[in-house]
């Protein structure tokens, strides 16, 4: 979950490495530290932010370094045990994205040769192992030797004393290159780099790279130099800046209008033969397999899936299907990951193509690692996204599901040509009924303020809009801090009810289909027990009124593409509770964007 950084080039690196360390603070914020090759070894590290790196660190001259920002997994979030580690002699210094596993035995063998550990974490002993090997050869050499002895995970960057270059390797964490003129850099996310160059180089697990000014060098496991072309991003700078929103995730609920539409730019002909998401016969079934967020995109997609294509469809968290037994089935499996990087979910499409499933990953990241472990990929296409909260990701996610549905439909022959064009009509609405729902930020927060008082909130839905209610309780408890849960509204006499008073808000997500009545029902047996209600119900609902406190107006649209504008209200409803209550709403206490260790 750990950002790293490294540059090497004809210029000072200190600014550098802290101005793209910056770009992954999203990644973590526990901890932060710099390391620059210059007179000897510099190394500075703190506890906390970026920020209070930035103002406690001296002038490190150099040209040459590695930086990291912790979002801590083994040891407490100190300075202590900030990233950069050295070895015992100070040769050597190096950051770490991931977890050894057998850190234990190496810490053991080390300290029995008289090595000794300054912090409490995994990552110390990479350090000893590397400087005791450095002794007897180059510097990719010696961090080739001591990764034969290491289990786990990680993405590492070293750098040695005297030496102007920068070593990094690879296994299940993200790492990539980026190429400039005369410098080159490291980083686990593109974002950290898009200042200053857009060609980059995606390093692969079991490769080590070596970077200096002029040259990129990378082996594989064996030692085998490996040659890779560069690929160009196309997103710019200003895609991962804030643009004058005074927070990333206010920015990004607001981007996902224009997220829509580029997500389904150029997709729709492909239902008519034109460069097919999924190639192959038709499936008789399908198993969506994610973390988090995108697992609640999952539910809705199966619920998606069931309606247009009429096969059944199976949602998994990704940690789950690794280890469940093989079924007798052969489903399309499908991934969802916004980051291509979520070490769970990697590890799952690894699994359904061991069971000789067709595979299919729902991605934003161009190039991430699961696109090397699937048959099929459909790119999101949201642009960068830097608050560790969800929001275009996810409702491009929901477009790419609509997509693939109306892919598999068409595969299948379930969908006439009328019914075709009345589900692109509905896609290409998308993006005006969001925008509907943007225009109406100021009413949303006047409501959401009324309530960011309470403790807890409860939301429910049924239907497509069980799933919606989940994630707007994921993002509720995400940002606010308020204790969010979210149930399928039949649920509410099974134990939810009793936790409802006059001081638990609910929100119901009311949709006029063959559920109205049913929910109208449910909004009652909660204002009975005197739980004040905040209905999101369509524009055309003259009733709702007569029985919710408040009531959130979205545009009528068809129930099964309502989940979008839906989730974009709650979205912004989460956001102003947030606000309201003075959270870090872009940078939540122990979470971070991506999760890369189990």
């Amino acid at each position: 979950m750990c950002g790293i950084v490294g540059y090497v080039g004809g210029k000072e690196a200190q600014p550098i490495l802290i101005d793209c360390l910056k770009r992954l603070e999203y990644r973590g914020y526990d901890s932060a530290g710099i390391a620059v090759i210059g007179d000897g070894i510099q190394v500075y590290k703190t506890g906390g932010e970026i920020a209070a790196l930035e103002a406690g660190m001296p002038t490190m001259k150099g040209s040459a370094g590695i930086a990291h920002t912790r979002w801590a997994t083994q040891g407490r979030p100190t300075t202590e045990n900030a990233h950069p580690f050295e070895g015992c002699e100070g040769k050597v210094a190096i950051v770490h994205n991931g977890i050894i596993s057998n850190f234990m035995d190496l810490r053991e063998s080390l300290a029995a040769e008289g090595h000794e550990f300054s912090s409490e974490t995994d990552t110390e002993v990479f350090a000893h192992m590397v400087e005791a090997e450095l002794n007897s050869g180059d510097l990719l050499t010696a961090v080739r030797k001591s990764l034969k002895l290491v289990e786990g995970t990680y993405a590492f960057a070293v750098v040695a004393d005297g030496r102007d270059e920068v070593v990094a390797a690879r296994c299940e964490s993200p790492l990539v290159v980026g190429l400039g003129n005369g410098e080159n850099f490291l980083a686990s996310d593109v974002t950290a780099l898009l200042k200053y160059t857009n060609r980059v180089v995606y390093i692969l697990d079991g490769e080590v790279v070596r970077i200096t000014k002029d040259s990129v060098t990378i082996v594989d496991a064996e030692g085998k130099q490996v040659t890779r072309n560069p690929e160009r991003i196309e997103w710019s700078m200003e895609d991962a800046e804030k643009g004058g929103y005074p927070h990333f995730m206010l920015k990004e609920i607001f981007e996902q209008p224009a997220a829509i539409h580029e997500s389904l730019l150029g997709r729709i002909g492909a239902v008519d033969g034109d460069e097919p998401f999924i190639t192959g016969n038709s499936f008789s079934s399908v198993k969506i397999v994610a973390c988090g967020t995108s697992y609640n995109a999952g539910l809705v997609g199966k619920y998606i899936i069931e309606e247009l294509v009429g096969i059944p469809a199976t949602v998994q968290i990704s940690s789950e299907y690794r280890y469940s037994a093989a079924a007798r089935e052969n489903p399309l499996v499908v991934l969802i990951t916004q980051s291509g990087e979520t070490l769970d979910t990697i590890a799952a499409a690894r699994e359904a193509r061991k069971r000789g499933n067709s595979t299919v990953a729902i991605v934003n990241v161009m190039g991430s690692a699961i696109t090397r472990e699937v048959d099929h990929v459909i790119y999101t296409r949201a642009g960068p996204e830097i608050g560790v909260a969800a929001t275009k990701t996810f409702v491009t996610q929901l477009t790419a599901l609509y997509l693939l549905a109306l892919e598999l439909g068409s595969k299948g022959r379930v969908l006439t040509a009328q019914a075709k064009h009345n589900i692109v009509s509905q896609l290409r609405n998308l993006p005006r009924a969001v925008q509907d729902v943007l225009n109406q930020a100021d009413t949303i927060e006047a409501v959401a303020k009324k309530y960011s008082e309470a403790r807890d909130m409860f939301f429910i839905g049924r239907n497509i809009h069980y799933p919606i209610a989940m994630e707007a309780a994921l993002k509720t408890k995400e940002i606010s801090y308020i204790h969010g849960e979210g149930y399928p509204a039949g649920e509410l006499k099974h134990g939810p009810l009793a936790l409802l008073s006059k001081d638990s808000p609910v929100i119901a997500i009311v949709s006029r289909d063959h559920t109205y009545d049913k929910m109208i029902g449910n909004i009652s047996e909660v204002s009975a027990r005197d739980s004040p209600v905040i209905a999101v119900a369509s524009e055309d609902d003259t009733e709702i009124g007569k029985f919710a406190d408040d009531v959130i107006y979205l545009r009528n649209i068809p129930s099964l593409f309502s989940p979008v504008p839906v989730i974009v209200a709650l979205q912004l409803w989460a956001y102003y509770l947030a606000k309201e209550r003075g959270c870090s709403i872009d940078k939540p206490r122990n979470i971070a964007k991506t999760v890369t260790v189990e």
